[in-house]
């Protein structure tokens, strides 16, 4: 990428639990400058629907770019298409495994195994518990590849007290793998707990 050109992330949506996950990244990206580049999952659909309310083109429309998820000849499927890397949030067990092996039959999990070719970060926001070994095996080879398993675990140590406030924790953290800081995310020792000037005196 150019210098006058904006950052691109690739954004993945599955059809786990956590639909707000990934409308959150685009609302991120937004607010950040950084040009989004949307692919969601045919599940995905019926998840946004039953968990935040909103349509597919709802979504779509907070995306600088959306992509089908059938289109494998998207700028997003090739390594020559400059972007920081891609995040899947939330990411599906099923999603996460056709990552790992290989094998890829769409475009969200194409653009998944273009970004651990061309060494990008990939960052996978996980939705399952409890994990069986079979989960537990690909996680590791997913992380032996390159991927960055990053669950959207509650940030109890900020002191949220909401569904909103829990999940843009989970969101700031995770962009923060692609060097991008967002507002709303929390941070010890600058926002909460101990700050460095307390902790030497």
């Amino acid at each position: 990428m150019t210098e006058s050109q904006a950052p691109r992330l690739v954004v993945g949506v599955s059809g786990a639990s956590g639909a707000r996950l990934g409308v959150r990244v685009l609302d991120a990206c937004r607010e950040l400058g950084v040009e989004s580049h949307l692919v969601m999952s045919r599940a995905a659909a019926q998840t946004l629907a039953a968990e935040t309310g909103l349509s597919v083109g709802e979504v779509q429309a907070k995306a600088a770019v959306t992509h089908r998820l059938g289109d494998i000849g998207a700028s997003i499927a090739s390594g020559s298409f400059p972007t920081l890397g891609m995040i899947v949030a939330p990411c599906s067990v099923r999603t996460m495994s056709e990552i790992a092996s290989g094998v890829t039959s769409s475009l969200l999990t194409r653009a998944a195994d273009v970004t651990l070719k061309e060494r990008r970060p990939l960052v996978l926001m996980v939705r399952e518990t409890p994990l069986h070994l079979g989960h537990l095996r690909t996680l590791v080879r997913l992380a032996e590849m390159g991927a960055v398993i990053a669950p959207p675990m509650p940030a109890f140590y900020a002191g949220l007290t909401t569904i909103e406030a829990l999940v843009d924790q989970s969101v700031g953290r995770a962009l923060d793998l692609f060097g991008l800081s967002w507002s709303p995310v929390r941070r010890w020792g600058e926002d909460v707990g101990p700050t460095n000037g307390s902790a030497n005196s």
